[in-house]
């Protein structure tokens, strides 16, 4: 269903358009973490430690994906606030067919590259092959992960955050089905996990395609869009560019940091590959909650309704806040418990590793809470500068610390970078963000 966020209770609009997403969100995660799950209990801590020593090489794609997603979305977003709706279908069509062909090519050269990508990032010998085989596998089926990614962000940027929801429930459950068909039944190992992964991500990717073509039908325009626009190009790239950039960056910083933690052997491999997992959890959530605000933010800009964004930024903080709770919870008191969930073994380094990174991280998601709602509002005003800035300062200074921590206290110094990173970088997005809500910035049909 469309949704015009410009009207209606600031709040109730905000939440009943961001819940469909977190929930979306928490599937995601929710098969993500399967994968590992399944992998430590079924194939062994090997192979849990091979699908986590290729995580940060996977997000570098992912990072393309979703920084495509934001910028498409921010853009048909002002389109959909301003009623452009000749401009909306160019806009769309002229993310699928670039996005296509963007996603081809990486397809092609991450597969050359993935011996050379994982000697990069020094993957131990005893799980070079299966970490390899992993990537390789989930790299063949990125065009479904980015055509999959940027349809769900045309969703949202009509107000419809509920049929990508359901697409994503679908697919999850079949991961998880796949998962245990291809791993615990047919043995099938890492290779098992990756292709369970390809499969759903190839379905839901192609439903949603179906469905968003029918959804672009019921929008009616005076004559007919064009089917490409290198002005509407240009202005989603202005966005897109810098977002992928900066996911990018972070992975990047995380192959640094990947590196450092594969220098300790499997054991800590595995113990950060399920504490990882866990921490990205939560850490997608708020991003998501983040791009809920950024789409309110987007729309209510394009229909010129500065006061609706203050009210809309203001309701996204109190919903991060509430979701750090019971996360911070979780893992800080319970952690022993969460990171068994993905291993046997009770006295590992493994185990030991995935308790302490949670112990250190976690108090700090009230901060990164914050950091990354604000980041929402400022994508949706087009402040990408600022954006940038305060990101790029928390992966630069986490991965510098983890080194000189390290040196003296081991891996414990790689964890203990992540809070003092989150905490500058949050200071530095709320002051950015609390100018811009003093400011009446706004933009026309025309401009858009």
């Amino acid at each position: 269903m469309i949704q015009d966020l410009t009207v209606g209770d600031s709040q109730k609009t905000l939440i009943g358009y961001t819940v469909p997403m977190f929930i979306s969100v928490v599937f995601q995660q929710l098969y993500n973490i399967a994968d590992s799950m399944i992998a430590g209990k079924f194939a062994g801590e090997d192979a849990l430690a091979a699908v986590g020593a290729s995580y940060p090489i996977t997000m570098i794609f992912m990072a393309v994906a979703v920084g495509s997603n934001i910028g498409c979305s921010v853009v048909i977003s002002q389109l959909f606030g301003a009623k452009a709706h000749e401009k909306l279908k160019t806009a769309v069509s002229t993310t699928l067919l670039t996005g296509f062909v963007l996603a081809a090519f990486l397809t092609a050269a991450g597969l050359v590259t993935t011996p050379a990508m994982m000697r990069m990032i020094q993957t131990p010998d005893n799980i070079f092959a299966d970490g390899a085989l992993y990537l390789k596998i989930y790299i063949g089926g990125f065009l479904f992960l980015f055509l999959y990614n940027v349809t769900t962000g045309m969703f949202n940027s009509l107000g419809d955050s509920r049929t990508p929801l359901y697409f994503l429930i679908g697919s999850s459950v079949g991961n998880i089905l796949l998962d245990m068909l291809f791993v615990a039944v047919f043995q099938w190992g890492v290779a098992g996990v990756a292709w369970a992964t390809f499969i759903a991500q190839g379905a839901a990717c192609i439903l949603a395609l179906i469905s968003f073509g029918r959804r672009m039908r019921e929008i009616k325009t005076e004559g007919r869009a064009a089917l490409f626009s290198f002005s509407l190009l240009k202005k989603i790239s202005m966005i897109a560019v810098p977002s992928i950039l900066q996911q990018s960056f972070v992975s990047v910083g995380n192959i640094f940091i990947q590196s450092l933690v594969n220098s300790y052997g499997s054991g800590v491999i595995a113990g950060y590959s399920a504490a990882i997992k866990l921490n990205t959890f939560v850490i997608t959530g708020f991003t998501t909650l983040g791009n809920g605000v950024s789409g309110f933010t987007a729309q209510n800009r394009g229909a010129g309704k500065q006061e609706r964004i203050k009210d809309g930024f203001m309701a996204g903080l109190k919903m991060a806040v509430c979701v750090a709770v019971p996360f911070f919870v979780a893992y800080f008191f319970f952690g022993r418990a969460m990171v068994l969930l993905f291993m046997d073994d009770t006295g590992s380094d493994a185990l030991r590793t995935g308790i302490q990174f949670l112990k250190i991280v976690s108090p700090f998601y009230f901060v990164i809470a914050v950091k990354l709602v604000a980041d929402g509002m400022l994508r949706g005003a087009e402040r990408m500068k600022e954006f940038m800035a305060s990101t790029f300062t928390d992966l630069i200074l986490r991965v510098i610390l983890a080194f000189i921590f390290s040196a003296n206290m081991g891996s414990v110094g790689i964890w203990l970078s992540w809070p003092v990173g989150w905490g500058i970088a949050t200071v530095m997005s709320w002051m950015f963000c609390r100018r811009d809500l003093g400011t009446k910035r706004t933009i026309t049909e025309d401009k858009a």
